[in-house]
């Protein structure tokens, strides 16, 4: 794998190359802006890009707009962590970027080894994707999925949808919220991995775009039709009842999850507070497996949920981790997902027996 690292910064360029010293099949090449990026761009065709934002002569953005316009490949912003870097995120998303990753300790980032791990994971799904090595098996068909229970068919009306994403989500989550209309009947809740300060900035955007009302879940706040909360990045958030009311509550990180917003701590508390059946879990793009066995637990006990194709997830992790514990109702490119949110919430459904 070809991998183009641009910073304006002789020290994050060398500290970025030390990201991938230990993998030897990935070879690291280095450029000093924006200008000389798309030279060596045009130069080495690299399979990856890592790009950083603040730039002198040619910043991040421009290169990306450029780069997108010789070939489309996967790059990867690399932006501080601050609102600023938030919006210019967000604007590299729109612009073709796959995905970000946050600096944590400014633009010269002395500490930037605490994201090592990410970064190297991210290019290397994008690498994957870019040029795949060997297909991973296919999901059992849906004939071979759990066998059927038997009881009582009983109706339920879905009172809460809940997403679960991770790397790749944002411009995923854009397109799923964005095909929904404002008459949708059910609150969204939306578990997002994503730094602080990012969240805010992305429901906003989100909010611009999408015809339901969507908000940064910042506070106690009741689930209602047409509205989507993203809880915040930093923090956990649980389903609640305040006052006989569905609610979403933030709460402080438990460190007995691995990844935050928690999406296994979402959905956890959303089975204590509400049946399955009224529960509708749709678990996107992401490394890792975070939400998966409570996302399986909502399905076995009746609730209806989605698992991302292979085909459309920028990392098929997460859903992958679904449909193997068996706790897909549907598995779906993201092209689909909207349509069938629609279909599920526009009718009285019948329990599936078992």
């Amino acid at each position: 794998m070809r991998l183009l690292i641009v910073d304006d910064s002789a020290l994050m360029r060398t500290l970025l190359t030390e990201c991938f010293a230990t993998d030897p099949d990935i070879e690291v090449k280095t450029a000093r802006d924006g200008e000389d990026a798309l030279t060596k761009f045009a130069q080495l065709r690299p399979d990856v890009v890592t790009l950083d934002i603040n730039m002198p002569r040619m910043d991040g953005l421009t290169c990306l707009a450029h780069m997108m316009e010789i070939e489309r490949v996967p790059v990867i912003m690399v932006s501080s962590l601050t609102t600023r870097g938030a919006l210019a995120s967000f604007e590299a998303l729109e612009l073709g970027a796959t995905d970000f990753v946050a600096k944590p300790g400014g633009t010269v980032s002395h500490n930037i080894r605490e994201v090592f791990a990410e970064l190297r994971a991210k290019v290397r799904s994008a690498g994957r994707k870019r040029r795949p090595a060997r297909r991973q098996a296919p999901p059992e068909p849906k004939e071979r999925r759990a066998p059927a229970r038997s009881a009582a068919q009983t109706e339920a009306r879905p009172e809460l949808v809940l997403i679960g994403v991770s790397t790749g989500g944002p411009a995923i989550l854009g397109d799923i919220l964005g095909a929904l209309p404002a008459s949708f009947p059910v609150p969204i809740l939306i578990a997002q991995h994503m730094p602080p300060r990012f969240t805010g900035v992305f429901a906003d955007r989100l909010n611009s775009t999408c015809a339901l009302q969507v908000s940064e879940l910042t506070k106690p706040c009741p689930l209602l039709p047409g509205q989507v909360h993203v809880i915040s990045g930093g923090g956990d958030a649980e389903v609640t009842m305040r006052f006989r009311r569905l609610a979403a509550t933030p709460v402080a990180i438990d460190d007995s999850y691995s990844w935050h917003p928690s999406v296994s701590r979402m959905v956890a508390s959303a089975l204590e507070t509400l049946p399955a059946t009224k529960l509708i879990g749709v678990q996107l793009t992401g490394m890792g497996d975070d939400g998966a066995r409570e996302f399986a637990r909502l399905h076995a006990e009746g609730g209806l949920t989605i698992a991302e194709s292979e085909d459309s997830a920028a990392v098929f992790g997460m859903p992958m981790k679904l449909i193997e514990y068996g706790g897909a109702t549907e598995i779906l490119p993201s092209g689909q997902i909207a349509e069938q949110l629609i279909a599920w919430t526009s009718r009285v459904r019948v329990k599936r027996t078992a």
